[in-house]
Order: C-alpha cells, then structure tokens, then sequence
C-alpha cells in the first residue's frame, strides 16, 4: 500500500490553512486589502512581543521549584507573578491567535461547506455575536479597571496581595485586541462569501 506523501486539505484544521499571509486578491478593493494586511501585521508584531512573557514565566515557576524543594524557602511572590504573566499571555496573544485561525471552534460540519458558506456564516456571526460581545465586555471591563486603579485593589487571596489593576488592564488591552483583529477577519469572511476564496489562504 503506498505510503501517502501528501496531506489531503480535508484532513487539516481549517485553521492551519485560513492563517496563512499570503498575497490578498488583485480584484480586491484597494482598501480592503490594505486594511486586512495592516491588522494582520500590526497583530503578528504584537504576538513577537507577547511571546516574551513566556521568559519570566518560566524563571518564575523554575525559581520557585528550586527554592522551595532543595532550600525549602518558598516565596510569597513566584505564584502571583506566574498566574498573572499566565493570565497576561493568554489575553494579549488573543487577536494574533485569532489571525492565525487557532482558536478552539468546533468545524466538524463547518468544515465541509463551500467557502463562500463558510465565508457567510462567520460574517454573520461575527456581525451578531463576536461583535456586540465584545463590546459589552469592553464596556464593562472599563469600569472593571477604572474601579481597580480607584480602591488601589490588590489581590486578598495570598500573602503578597498584589495589586490587581496590571492585570486587568492586560484584559481590556486584549479586548482591544481582539476587536481590532475581529475587523481583518469579518472583512475576510465579507470577502469569502462574495467570491469563494479566503483572502492570503495558503494554498
């Protein structure tokens, strides 16, 4: 039995295909592609910068496995710092995650429409759900941190007791974030529905 040398697309998450950069349709308003390129961009510089909360993250949790297993003197610091740097990663790096298509979504039936369906269902979910979604979050999530800077809250729950506003302006940040991304990618589903084509699909 030969052994196959070739994935069949159908076989790969969709995600790995759509997140591609490659070049947007030449019938494609000027405007347009200038757009989805500038946000694809402005999100990918953004995830080279993210990335790097890994490198404290690490240090922290290492450090405090060697301090507290062979000199059995934990910190009072390694945990927070290591759940807010977690919790920093995960909001930040939310739009570029969504440039590169790698969210969890359930595509067992998605996956098998034509692109032009694919396209006119996550317009239509973008423009109904994604959207006004996050906008409310947005809209609460204001007060969340303006009321965070305003009572000089810190985390009661350790014996540090961090404050808490840093990290929750990482989430508005990444609501930000995600919103600017969300324009890129209604424009691409605009496109797909319109002419059957993922614009920059790797292909």
């Amino acid at each position: 039995m030969p052994l196959r040398t070739k994935l069949d697309k159908s076989d790969e998450m969709i995600a790995e295909r759509r997140g591609g950069s490659g070049k947007m349709p030449e019938d494609m308003p000027l405007w347009m592609a200038n757009t989805i390129t500038s946000i694809d961009k402005f999100s990918k510089k953004v995830g080279s910068v993210v990335c790097w909360i890994l490198m404290p993250l690490i240090f922290a949790m290492t450090y405090e496995v060697i301090m507290r297993k062979l000199f059995l003197a934990p910190t009072i610091w390694a945990y927070d710092i290591s759940r807010f740097l977690y919790g920093a990663l995960f909001m930040l790096g939310a739009g570029y995650a969504l440039s590169k298509g790698v969210h969890i979504r359930a595509d067992f039936l998605y996956r098998n429409f034509k692109t032009k369906n694919q396209g006119l269902v996550d317009f239509w979910l973008y423009i109904l759900f994604y959207f006004p979604g996050l906008l409310i979050f947005l809209y609460m999530t204001i007060g969340y941190v303006g009321e965070s800077i305003q009572r000089g809250e810190r985390g009661m729950d350790t014996t540090w007791m961090p404050y808490m506003w840093p990290i929750k302006t990482c989430l508005l940040v990444g609501i930000i974030f995600l919103l600017i991304q969300g324009i890129s990618e209604l424009l691409k589903s605009y496109w797909a529905a319109k002419k059957g084509e993922w614009p920059g699909e790797d292909k």
